[in-house]
C-alpha cells in the first residue's frame, strides 16, 4: 500500500492533523502487513479499501474515530483487531 498516497486521500477525504494522518496510515499499513484482511474476508487492503471502509462510518467523527469504529468492526466480527486501534486522545496532544 502507498502510504504517502493514503495520507493525501485521508487528508482531502475526512481532514485531521498531520500526525492523525500519519498514525492511521502507519496502523493501515500495518493491518495490511499482518494478512489478517486477507485471511479473515479475502480482502486486500488498498489505499481504496480504506478510504471506501472509513467512509461508511457516521459522518460527524473524526478520522481517528471513522479509524477505530471501522477496527471495533472488524474485532466484533473477527477477534484480535484491537492492536489496529489508533490512540483516541492523539486528536488532543500537541505535535
Amino acid at each position: 500500500m502507498d502510504r504517502t498516497r493514503l495520507v493525501d486521500e485521508l487528508d482531502a477525504e475526512f481532514g485531521g492533523s498531520e500526525r492523525t494522518h500519519r498514525a492511521v496510515s502507519r496502523q493501515a499499513r500495518d493491518l495490511a502487513d499482518s494478512g489478517r484482511l486477507e485471511e479473515d474476508m479475502d480482502l486486500q487492503l488498498t489505499v481504496e479499501a480504506v478510504i471506501s471502509n472509513l467512509d461508511d462510518a457516521p459522518d460527524d467523527h473524526s478520522l481517528v474515530e471513522r479509524w477505530n469504529w471501522w477496527i471495533g468492526s472488524l474485532e466484533l466480527s473477527f477477534g484480535d483487531y484491537q492492536r489496529f486501534r489508533v490512540r483516541p486522545d492523539l486528536e488532543e496532544t500537541p505535535e
